[in-house]
């Protein structure tokens, strides 16, 4: 255990400038390389950097050498922040997205698409409300609002792999019931 790092830790946890600043003299070049390297602006960088600080210091208290040394838990918030900021930025796909309408561009150009698309997603809608209830979720999760399935699986509290299989169980049951209707053309989109 390295008493220099819980000293340092524990003087940024009540406040001292002079720790903060010996905090961001020792980590600070290897942050900023990690946050540079991942996100796509210098601006972005930077700000990434002093809110992992911020960060580091709003924590420090939690600091424990027996678990990690200081470069490892350092890292591992400064990991942790980049990727929550990825995540804010990435586009998800709106949770009703099989209830938007199409654009007016889109509706004045080929009046009959709206149309057709409407019954297409309100016969996948009455297809998915026939699966088990864990099968409905993983998929309109996953494919539906564009969550991971590590992430689905976080929300509902359930293995990994019991999410997986739930995915991989209902769009078989899916893609029988399409191969076994003639006319499922709202699978084929």
């Amino acid at each position: 255990m390295d008493q220099q790092d819980l000293m340092l830790m524990h003087r940024v946890a009540v406040g001292d400038e002079q720790a903060v600043e010996q905090l961001y003299d020792q980590f600070g070049g290897l942050v900023y390389k990690v946050a540079r390297q991942l996100l796509p602006t210098q601006a972005e960088a930077e700000d990434a950097v002093q809110d992992i600080f911020v960060r580091l210091w709003q924590t420090a208290d939690r600091f424990d050498p027996r678990r990690a040394r200081l470069v490892t838990w350092v890292m591992l918030i400064a990991r942790r922040h980049l990727i929550d900021q990825l995540r804010r930025k990435s586009v998800r796909p709106k949770p009703s997205l099989l209830d938007e309408d199409l654009t007016e561009e889109v509706r004045t150009r080929e009046p009959g698409l709206k149309t057709q698309t409407d019954e297409r997603n309100t016969e996948l809608r009455r297809q998915l409300a026939k699966l088990p209830e864990l099968q409905r979720i993983v998929i309109e999760r996953s494919y539906l609002q564009g969550y991971t399935l590590r992430e689905v699986s976080q929300q509902l509290d359930t293995p990994l792999g019991t999410v997986k299989s739930a995915l991989s169980r209902g769009l078989n049951k899916l893609r029988d019931h399409a191969q076994s209707e003639p006319n499922a053309d709202w699978a084929a989109s």
